[in-house]
C-alpha cells in the first residue's frame, strides 16, 4: 500500500486500520450520508464487504488512494482519488459525518484531494461526480474551482453532475496554485 498521509490545517487523512471498521460502517449506514454516495444507501452487510475490499482489493493491489478522515484524532469521515471512465480521468470522493457538516471540513478534503491529484499523481484535471440535488457540495466544489461539465442521467431517473478542474486553475481561495499547496 502507497497511500500517504495528508494533512490539512484541522485535518488528518490516513490509511485506514481494521480498527476502523466499525466507524466505516457507521458512517455509510448514515442515511443522511449514504444517500449522497455511489448507488445510495446499502445493507450493513454490504457496507463491511466494501470496507474489507479496501485491504483485500484496493491496498493490496495498488488501486487507488483511499483514505480514513479524523480531527484530533477522532474518526469523521471518509476520502478518496480514484480512476473513473465516465468521466475519464480521475474523481475525488469525501463523505462526512453529519456531526462534522456545516464546519468546513468538506472544504478541506476536497482541497487536499484535489491538491493530492495535481502535486503527487500529476494530474492535469480532477473530477467529480455530485447528485444535481447535492447542493452543498455542488456550491463547495464551485468555491474551489470546479466547473460543471455536463449531466449524466441515471437509470433511477436522477442526474449527476459532472465537475472539473484544472490544476491551471489558480485562485487565493483555494489555497492551491497549480496543484501546489500555498
Amino acid at each position: 500500500m502507497t497511500t500517504a498521509a495528508l494533512h490539512t490545517a484541522r485535518l488528518r487523512l490516513e490509511p485506514y486500520t481494521s480498527s476502523d471498521e466499525e466507524d466505516f460502517v457507521a458512517l455509510f449506514q448514515d442515511a443522511r450520508v449514504s444517500r449522497w454516495m455511489g448507488e445510495g444507501p446499502a445493507t450493513e452487510a454490504e457496507d463491511r464487504a466494501l470496507f474489507g475490499r479496501i485491504f483485500s482489493k484496493v491496498y493490496a493491489q495498488d488501486l487507488f488512494d483511499v483514505w480514513a478522515v479524523r480531527r484530533g484524532g477522532r474518526f469523521v469521515g471518509h476520502a478518496e482519488i480514484k480512476p473513473s471512465s465516465d468521466p475519464e480521468g480521475h474523481e475525488i470522493v469525501y463523505a462526512l459525518a453529519a456531526t462534522a457538516w456545516g464546519q468546513g471540513f468538506g472544504t478541506e478534503i476536497a482541497r487536499a484531494l484535489t491538491g493530492y491529484g495535481f502535486g503527487t499523481l500529476g494530474l492535469t484535471e480532477v473530477h467529480a461526480t455530485v447528485a444535481a440535488e447535492n447542493t452543498a457540495s455542488l456550491a463547495l466544489l464551485g468555491r474551489i474551482g470546479f466547473r460543471h461539465v455536463r449531466d449524466r442521467a441515471e437509470d433511477d431517473g436522477g442526474t449527476t453532475r459532472i465537475l472539473t478542474r484544472s490544476a491551471a486553475f489558480d485562485t487565493a481561495d483555494t489555497g492551491y496554485a497549480a496543484g501546489r499547496p500555498r
